[in-house]
């Protein structure tokens, strides 16, 4: 599944401020936060398709995904997390990168798709279930967003939870640095459900809606122990730094790492 919640464009500091929860099942194999063996791309690795939920790369570019929440599912397509992946592999542009992926959406379950360039401070989000009509792409504008698991920016309750702490979160540190591992601990680990059933998306049985109605999921299923296995936050800042996060269970430990570096391009992040 997953939830994020980002600033784009909107702060003196950062450029691009990140949260995401990775939700899936912890018998799954993962590898954890770490650069990829061509030392070019940063993020955590899904050990059975091979791809990620999120990551970025040296050049300043980003990419995340999420399930759009739906009842069919076919194992046969693609594997949704090799998107991002082939993102920060490709030479494209974010918008590029949305025309491409427009040919061949049919090949993947339901994803909703960012893709980003911070140094030419342009972002993308693609999805293959929209609301009405046929899949869309739409530049990213700037402000606020949260994406859970169904379009970007759906008022669901827990979304709408998650961004007015970050609102206030953001507010209180508008002009000072901030620190992702305090910030991810206030915003994702959020346990509180939705009690109120009529307030639920309705598409899976209520017992589930209700346990994945947290932002911090906890969850047992026929299937095996199901939820949150990590906690991330980027930060780019407007001197090109990038900050990455990540708070992950290997094993019924959680372990945190911060991984820090310099965007190598001509253009540091860019300032506006």
């Amino acid at each position: 599944m997953c939830i994020s919640v980002f600033i784009w464009k909107s702060h003196p500091i950062y450029p691009l401020l990140l949260f995401l929860n990775r939700d899936e099942y912890h018998s799954r194999p993962t590898t954890p936060l770490g650069w990829w063996h061509d030392g070019e791309i940063l993020g955590g690795r899904d050990e059975v398709a091979g791809g990620t939920w999120l990551a970025c790369g040296r050049d300043g570019k980003l990419a995340f995904v999420t399930n759009v929440r739906e009842i069919r599912s076919n194992s046969q397509l693609k594997s949704r997390g090799d998107l991002p992946v082939r993102f920060l592999t490709s030479k494209k542009n974010p918008q590029e990168f949305a025309e491409e992926v427009m040919g061949e959406v049919d090949e993947f379950s339901g994803f909703n798709l960012i893709v980003a360039d911070v140094c030419s401070m342009s972002m993308v989000y693609i999805t293959n279930r929209p609301k009405q009509g046929a899949p869309f792409v739409a530049q990213v504008s700037p402000g606020i967003h949260v994406l859970s698991n169904a379009n970007l920016d759906t008022p669901w309750p827990k979304a709408e939870r998650l961004r007015h702490s970050f609102e206030d979160v953001v507010r209180k540190r508008i002009e000072g640095e901030i620190s992702l591992k305090e910030m991810s601990g206030t915003l994702m680990n959020d346990t509180t459900k939705d009690e109120d059933e009529s307030k639920l998306p309705r598409i899976y049985p209520p017992e589930f809606e209700y346990l994945l109605s947290a932002i911090f999921v906890e969850a047992d299923t026929p299937s095996g122990r199901y939820g949150t296995r990590s906690s991330s936050g980027v930060a780019v800042n407007t001197r090109g730094a990038v900050s990455f996060y990540e708070r992950s269970l290997e094993t019924d430990v959680w372990k945190e790492l911060t991984v820090n570096y310099h965007i190598q391009s001509k253009k540091a992040a860019a300032t506006y």
